[in-house]
């Protein structure tokens, strides 16, 4: 060996080895990731250099990293048959390191000292990331071209660091030789090792030796071609990458070339993993720079409503080393991440040509799905995907998409109706629906609070527009045929009747006083006696969730719709007509009213309608008992 040369770190440099020698000591594996990384990069520029045919020392030597260790010294080697350094390349690549960007690193460390899986390597500090576990560091290095002598750089991250060059016959490539300090001897440890490479570095393209025995063993599947690839493969990585027993529902392999460059393995889960919408939070894709693993579950790479999808992403257009801050902030991550939005729609709208695969996806994942409703970039798409339980079914368990609504609807429909209920059995009780039973037209069927927000932000599909039941323009509808004759019609009213009439609509509406906007005769009713309509265009669904949100509790005030043509009706108007004042009237309207409010889900407190209600039945049962039970 050569006389080596000591030099000392800048006052700047000692500052950041004190923080990462006793500071950052959250995730402290990741110095292994650095130092793969690194090792990685080494062979990828010696197979640039066979490729353009250099003369290169030692050709035959197999492109690997080779991982060793001994528990009892506490050392850990790490070595590649990369392009290795000169003593010049040493000094300047090490020295690079450590000056690139550091005061600014240091500026970060100080403020987020628990952070360092996020800050490592952001300021190209990623291979000082070993002395989070080391308390000395020696690097021996032959660069690949011929004639070049081997170096040594040794380092305990004081202060000081020396370089010399070898008289020894080393192999080309690098050798970094860390001795761990006592409360980092875990990473000596060869499962502990394994374990970090499957973590971080599991897709690196090169062979990943530990202890001889190879770490990386499962391909990285999206940088292959998707033709070459089997579903068995896909599957095998699926279960590889979700610890799913079950194979996926569907795959994407995506290889973009523009507005970005990147690869991505997809997969839809034939499982929702959020059933009870506890772990809601918990998605995003792995992000991996040129196969190596930056990190999981990425957030701004897939938007919210279509976390139920896992996978991965890699690209070569972000350095290696990038902080999640800067992650954030990163323009390449955006676009990315629009791409892959529009990619993925689109694959679903090609998995909804397979009507039972789609329907177990929607039964799986639509509570998370339907949260797309305000990606605006996306809605046409987004609407296209949307399935919908209907009048049309025999039961809940069956789907449509708006676009076979559209299809079935009539000549000249030119609305979507939908109505809100907590049940399928109750959306059929509504009296709101009567109407468009008569008419023969569909009426689609939501359950879930969420629904009304999808439907109150599409407002428009194709070229129709979206329309709840109860504030649908009735005009529109009387147009349609009837599907069917009604039963049981009474009688027209006679002009004394309809003069009755208007008279009962004033004494309605003094009763009810300003609980109601207007008491008018209803053209939607064909079997209850009335119903309640806002008058603002709101639905009864929408208006009690902003009630939630905003703890109201008031009951807003309605159109007091009547069935002129109810038995109910015709006796109570019969009754008015003899004596306007009769309490009978006053007690009936007010029964009807809250009943509307019941269906409504408005009425809180049932105490004074049960009360009513057992009056009427007592003053009933007498008129039955007197009139003789058959």
């Amino acid at each position: 060996m050569s006389s080596a040369q000591q030099f000392e770190f800048k006052t700047e440099i000692k500052q950041l080895l004190d923080i990462i020698t006793h500071s950052l000591y959250t995730s402290r594996e990741i110095f292994l990731r650095e130092l793969v990384s690194n090792a990685s990069d080494a062979l990828d520029k010696l197979r640039f250099e066979q490729n353009r045919s250099a003369e290169i020392v030692s050709p035959e030597l197999d492109l690997q990293i080779s991982i060793t260790s001994d528990e009892e010294k506490r050392e850990l080697v790490i070595a590649d048959t990369g392009i290795g350094m000169t003593q010049d390349e040493l000094v300047d690549n090490i020295g690079t390191i450590a000056r690139s960007g550091s005061a600014e690193f240091i500026r970060q460390a100080m403020a987020d000292q628990g952070n360092s899986s996020n800050i490592i390597g952001r300021f190209g500090v990623g291979f000082y990331s070993v002395f989070m576990v080391a308390d000395k560091v020696t690097i021996r290095t032959r660069s690949f071209r011929p004639g070049a002598k081997a170096v040594e750089w040794t380092s305990d991250g004081l202060g000081t660091y020396t370089v010399a060059e070898l008289d020894e016959d080393l192999p080309r490539g690098t050798s970094i030789t860390v001795h761990l300090k006592e409360d980092g001897k875990e990473f000596a440890e060869q499962h502990r090792i394994t374990s970090i490479i499957k973590k971080h570095s599991n897709f690196i393209s090169f062979p990943i030796l530990v202890q001889g025995e190879k770490a990386n063993t499962v391909p990285a599947l999206w940088r292959e071609n998707k033709f070459s690839v089997t579903p068995e493969q896909y599957a095998e990585f699926y279960k590889f990458l979700t610890y799913d027993h079950e194979e996926p529902l569907d795959t994407l392999h995506l290889s973009v070339d523009a507005p970005v460059q990147f690869s991505a393995l997809a997969f839809v889960p034939p499982r929702s993993q959020d059933a009870f919408g506890f772990d809601r939070d918990n998605y995003g894709l792995d992000l991996y720079v040129r196969r190596v693993l930056i990190q999981s579950k990425n957030k701004d790479l897939i938007p919210e409503y279509l976390g139920f999808v896992r996978g991965v992403v890699d690209t070569e257009d972000l350095p290696l080393n990038i902080s999640r801050e800067t992650l954030q902030e990163n323009l390449l991550i955006r676009k990315i991440a629009q791409t892959l939005t529009k990619q993925i729609l689109s694959h679903l709208k090609k998995l909804g040509q397979d009507k039972d695969r789609y329907a177990t996806f929607w039964k799986e994942h639509a509570k998370r799905f339907k949260l797309g409703y305000a990606d605006f970039a996306n809605q046409e798409a987004f609407g296209e995907l949307l399935r919908f339980n209907s009048s049309r079914h025999e039961d809940k368990d069956g789907l449509i998409s708006l676009d076979e609504y559209i299809e079935a609807a009539k000549d000249g429909q030119k609305e979507i109706y939908y109505i809100s209920g907590p049940s399928r059995e109750a959306i059929e009780q509504n009296p709101h629906l009567e109407i468009f039973r008569t008419k023969g037209l569909e009426v689609i069927y939501l359950y879930e609070p969420v629904d009304e927000f999808v439907m109150d932000s599409l407002r428009k599909f194709k070229e129709f527009e979206l329309k709840a039941t109860e504030n649908a323009d009735i005009t529109n509808i009387e147009k349609f045929a009837d599907s069917a004759e009604k039963k049981d019609k009474p009688e027209e009213l006679s002009k004394e009747e309809s003069k009755d009439m208007d008279r009962f609509l004033k004494r309605v509406q003094e009763i009810l006083g300003d609980r109601i906007t207007e008491a008018r005769i209803s053209k939607r009713l064909s079997q209850s006696p009335s119903c309640l309509v806002s008058p603002d265009g709101s639905t009864s669904q929408m208006h009690k969730i902003m009630q939630m949100v905003t703890k109201d509790s008031s009951i807003p005030k309605k159109i007091f719709e009547i069935n002129q043509d109810h038995k109910l009706v015709r006796n109570l108007l019969s009754v008015f007509a003899k004596n306007e004042q009769d309490d009978f009237v006053a007690t009936v309207v007010e029964q009807l009213y809250e009943s509307a409010l019941l269906m409504d889900g408005y009425l809180a407190d049932p105490h004074k309608m049960v009360q009513r209600l057992n009056r009427l039945l007592e003053d009933s049962s007498d008129w039955y008992k007197e009139r003789g039970a058959k």
